[in-house]
């Protein structure tokens, strides 16, 4: 009899399985996949740890979390600096700084840069009231309220509506409640203490997360749901929360997303981890460029070859991988249903971004699990 039956061996699974055993708790792990590690499982190629359900950056200034996970494995230091290519043929850098601006309208002074800002914004509100809108009605109206039109056209609408597979003025405002403006030429896309990549890749993370747990991949929760309780006296759900209840109510929707992955025959292909595509044309929304997460300057050019992956998000399908909560009023009324039903489950702890159907960084996922374990 184990005291935690943990479906799911991703990031709170594995977490929360390194806690219970700190604690001397007997835990069994699931997962339908054949590898542990949920989406932050990293597959090697031509020497390179590939991200392989997309780009995980750890980034956090919870010293308790960072000092958590260096614990199991040593982090580099990577720094999150990506760029976009927009509709202009441009390179601007993210999150929008002083470097954007002067690349944008030639300003060379945080003055400047306000003066065109605050200018845009007013033009938008002016506009939106002379209409009767005293307040955003739809992400379109928010951007421009709080960074005017010139970025909004360029760096916001067309990946917005890649990302969502709708149109700014059909999704809600509070998808993008605030944009990060920085008047400094800072390229540092978080504000955090610390980030980086665990060396030697994820894996070493997740596999030391679970040293002390009995795993068992390839296995559907599915498959043991009627008799769990002959398992363990507890469970730890990961999975995703309409799933759990069979539907009953309707289906969530999720965003997903493909990815199209190739190795190319150069050392270093685009210069940079990240690179988004805000364009209207380019059918994808990124292209990462996984060496460069792990090999800093001429480091790169050690391996004569490089491994990218497109990245090409879509409605969400039975069968396909579940990534974001579309967090509109349908699915939050919906959501709010089912997590009323998980509440009345006796000995069971539903957790994570599928479960709580939420969208979750890692270091405060993390932080939530210590913080149930009293860590």
């Amino acid at each position: 009899m184990y005291d935690f039956l943990i479906v799911g061996a991703g990031l709170y699974g594995a977490t929360f399985a390194r806690c219970a055993s700190l604690a001397g708790k007997r835990c069994l792990v699931i997962d339908r996949r054949d590898h542990p590690g949920g989406n932050l499982y990293c597959c090697e190629i031509e020497g390179i740890n590939v991200h392989k359900y997309g780009a995980h950056i750890f980034h956090t200034s919870d010293e308790r979390v960072w000092k958590f996970v260096n614990d199991i494995v040593r982090f580099n230091r990577y720094t999150n600096c990506p760029v976009a290519l927009a509709e202009d043929g441009g390179l601007y850098n993210l999150p929008f700084n002083m470097n954007t601006f002067y690349r944008l309208w030639g300003v060379k002074t945080p003055q400047e840069a306000e003066r065109r800002l605050n200018e845009q914004r007013r033009e938008a509100v002016e506009r939106m009231r002379s209409r009767g809108i005293e307040s955003p009605r739809n992400l379109e109206e928010q951007a421009l309220s709080l960074v005017g039109s010139d970025i909004y056209e360029l760096l916001i609408k067309h990946y917005t509506e890649k990302q969502w597979g709708r149109r700014c003025v059909d999704l809600p405002p509070f998808i993008i409640k605030r944009l990060p403006l920085r008047l400094t030429y800072d390229n540092n896309y978080f504000n955090d203490l610390f980030q980086g990549i665990p060396v030697g890749g994820y894996n070493k993370l997740i596999d030391g997360l679970l040293e002390g747990a009995d795993v068992r991949l390839g296995t559907d929760f599915s498959s043991i749901k009627a008799d769990w309780r002959s398992i363990a006296r507890q469970l730890v759900y990961t999975g995703p929360l309409d799933e759990y209840f069979d539907y009953s109510l309707g289906r969530l929707d999720w965003r997903t997303i493909r990815f199209e992955t190739e190795v190319i025959d150069t050392p270093n292909c685009q210069g940079n981890a990240v690179v988004n595509y805000t364009d209207s044309a380019t059918p994808w929304t990124r292209i990462i460029e996984h060496k460069h997460f792990e090999r800093f300057g001429d480091e790169v050019y050690d391996n004569p070859r490089t491994v990218i992956s497109r990245e090409y998000p879509g409605e969400y399908t039975p069968g396909m991988e579940p990534y974001y909560p579309v967090n509109d009023s349908r699915n939050e009324s919906l959501a709010d249903e089912y997590r009323r039903l998980a509440a009345e489950e006796k000995d069971v702890i539903f957790g994570g971004r599928l479960a709580e159907y939420k969208y979750y960084d890692m270091a405060p996922l993390i932080g939530l699990v210590l913080d149930r374990w009293g860590l």
